[in-house]
């Protein structure tokens, strides 16, 4: 069934590989823990113990302010399709912005999405695998392009602002330091 191991081999970087979906958990030191579903072409993995993805602008930063206070984070991917797995990646974060001098190389393994805001890059200390068998069948119909098209109509200038005004303070009362 499951195991636990130190890093990702090329069966389990060929399985993210192939996953749609990803979910990112964090926590602060008090308060809510953070649960978000990711999709869209924004995951990589870049070696056996570390990944990355492109962090896109949303309703909320809790992941970025988590990250800054403590840098935990969980990533998490189960099959929905034929082969049951569920596989989950633990480690310390960091937050790549645009300011980032490191900003341009992260960049270079991603499509350019407007809507960027930041990189996450997770240095794995643990990997585990675990059955999946109770898992159900789901059936991958396409991405939304809804995310895209908002940003879009807001632009550069009407992201930043957006994100000043509701990116820079987590639910649990914690800032969001933009450089």
């Amino acid at each position: 069934m499951g195991k636990l191991i130190e890093a990702l081999d090329q069966t389990l970087i060929d399985f993210i590989q192939k996953q749609k979906i990803f979910f990112v958990a964090t926590a602060p030191e008090e308060g809510r823990i953070n649960l978000s579903p990711k999709g869209m072409d924004t995951f990589r993995a870049l070696g056996p113990n570390q990944v990355a993805y492109q962090d896109l602008t949303g309703s909320g930063n809790q992941t970025a302010a988590h990250v800054l206070e403590n840098g935990r984070m969980t990533v998490m991917f189960c099959s929905f399709e034929k082969n049951p797995l569920i596989l989950r990646l633990f480690g310390k974060e960091e937050v790549i912005q645009s300011s980032d001098e490191r900003w341009n190389e992260y960049m270079t393994h991603f499509e350019p999405l407007l809507g960027t805001r930041q990189i996450f890059v997770l240095h794995i200390d643990s990997v585990q695998s675990s059955c999946g068998f109770s898992i159900p069948f789901y059936q991958y119909q396409g991405e939304r392009s809804t995310l895209l098209d908002w940003s879009e109509r807001k632009g550069e200038e009407g992201l930043n602002n957006y994100r000043r005004a509701k990116n820079s303070i987590s639910i649990n009362g914690k800032p969001i330091l933009y450089k």
